[in-house]
């Protein structure tokens, strides 16, 4: 994106806010047990229609499918399909807010309206960025069950190298998790289930001679289940109302890491974060327990 074309592009790109489209999915036994293997959730390997959904899950739902054909050279459905055709290489997940509205259950049909609510353009420490959020509302029978913002962040290619997180605040963790290693399998399995053809996740000529990666780059939200696990296992079951988390640094393939977790700022909150075992912070967020439980 030169200086000459960048005001132009960027001021086209704004047409796009509003656009939206409309897709189905289902909630099924073998989609949960598949979820639960990859991530060695310890709440149980079984599943039966009526049973809810645990929280977080139903991220691997609604993949993008489109022919192979119509993918870019990164794995991503072309740009200009749905979202809108940033002029900058490099597309990443950067965060996402959600409020879990009510329950989804195994056997559920599910719908998930996905509007295009903004583009941003900012200019980082090494270059243009442009911030692309997109508002999902996810509903089944019942009416309305998940809505969540999303944010896309586009960059230069040059920042691919740059893997090191910015000194991060003292977080005073209250409660660890055991080591966890998203190694090849897990990654694998998780591109597999949430039908994700971005390269950077299992091809790893790709992510480093291409995209200069020094290794395959751990999914953002698999990151995120792996934080939200955390907070169900060790605050006791917890259900969220809430819950909001940013990215802030590459976590890669056979670096192993930590989930952290603390009481939060606020009354009825939980701090959290992802952070290496060399002490590089990798996400960060905030949950906000439910006032109340599910209604069986």
């Amino acid at each position: 994106m030169t200086s000459d074309s960048s005001s132009s592009a960027l001021e086209a790109l704004q047409a796009w806010v509003g656009r939206s489209e409309t897709n189905a999915d289902v909630v099924t036994p073998q989609l949960a047990e598949r979820l639960s293997a990859t991530l060695e959730a310890r709440r149980g390997t079984s599943f039966a229609r009526g049973d809810e959904l645990p929280q977080m899950w139903y991220s691997v739902l609604f993949p993008r499918v489109v022919p192979r054909s119509q993918l870019g050279r990164d794995g991503h459905p072309a740009l200009g399909d749905f979202l809108p055709p940033v002029p900058l290489p490099k597309r990443m997940f950067a965060g996402k807010r959600i409020e879990f509205v009510a329950p989804i259950r195994i056997g559920d049909e599910l719908e998930r309206v996905s509007t295009i609510a903004s583009v941003t353009p900012k200019q980082g420490s090494s270059g243009p960025l442009v911030f692309v959020t997109v508002r999902h509302v996810v509903s089944n029978a019942a009416g309305t069950a998940v809505i969540e913002e999303q944010d896309v962040v586009y960059r230069d290619s040059t920042l691919g190298k740059q893997g090191a997180a910015k000194g991060a605040p003292e977080f005073q963790a209250e409660r660890r998790s055991d080591p966890i290693v998203a190694d090849t399998v897990m990654l694998f399995r998780y591109s597999a289930l949430c039908f994700n053809g971005h390269r950077i996740h299992y091809d790893q000529p790709y992510a480093t001679q291409v995209e200069g990666y020094p290794g395959l780059v751990v999914n953002g939200g698999l990151s995120t289940l792996c934080a939200t696990e955390h907070l169900y296992e060790a605050w006791e079951g917890v259900r969220l109302a809430r819950i909001s988390t940013r990215n802030t640094a590459p976590l890669f393939e056979g670096e192993v890491f930590h989930v952290e977790s603390r009481t939060g700022d606020e009354p009825g909150t939980i701090a959290f974060r992802v952070v290496t075992e060399s002490g590089k912070t990798t996400l960060q967020g905030v949950a906000t327990r439910a006032a109340h439980p599910a209604a069986a």
